[in-house]
């Protein structure tokens, strides 16, 4: 494992993660004075307790267990939400979402993909944020969001080929 590259499968500090993550969303929440209402603080648990890329019919299917009336415009409207505001990612290429580990310092998404097991690491590496905003900029380009995804082999799918 590299600095800064954790599989999420690798992940052992996820509790911690966890928690930090949903004290975090309520600071920045309030700091920003937006509301992190009940049911958008149980839709990023409910992310972060997956620690993996979660869809958005598997976070409903989840929500009607628990809440009469759950339906999937409300779930749409809290990630988006939850995208807007940093505290998850969109991943494009699994049509999934996951939480954010960093989410009060303004970075581009960057994601390993596993091509064989589905595993996803969110890689923070400053020169390819770099590049993709100097990039940007030199085009003329005001980036509103910017994701990076990477599909491949994760380090543990390498190892059985």
């Amino acid at each position: 494992m590299h600095q800064g590259r954790m599989f999420l499968h690798e992940a052992q500090d996820h509790i911690e993660f966890r928690e930090r993550a949903l004290r975090q969303a309520e600071v920045i929440c309030e700091r920003r004075g937006v509301r992190l209402t009940k049911l958008r603080k149980r839709i990023l648990e409910i992310l972060w307790d997956k620690n993996c890329p979660v869809g958005a019919y598997e976070v409903l299917d989840i929500l009607k267990k628990e809440r009469q009336g759950a339906a999937p415009p409300t779930v749409y409207r809290v990630l988006d939400f939850l995208v807007e505001q940093g505290l998850v990612h969109r991943i494009e290429r699994l049509n999934a979402f996951l939480g954010c580990r960093r989410p009060d310092e303004p970075h581009t998404a960057q994601f390993l993909i596993c091509k064989s097991c589905g595993a996803v690491a969110e890689m923070h590496d400053s020169a390819v944020d770099s590049a993709v905003r100097s990039g940007a900029e030199a085009a003329g380009f005001e980036i509103g969001a910017a994701t990076v995804e990477l599909e491949g082999l994760c380090p543990r799918c390498r190892a059985e080929d």
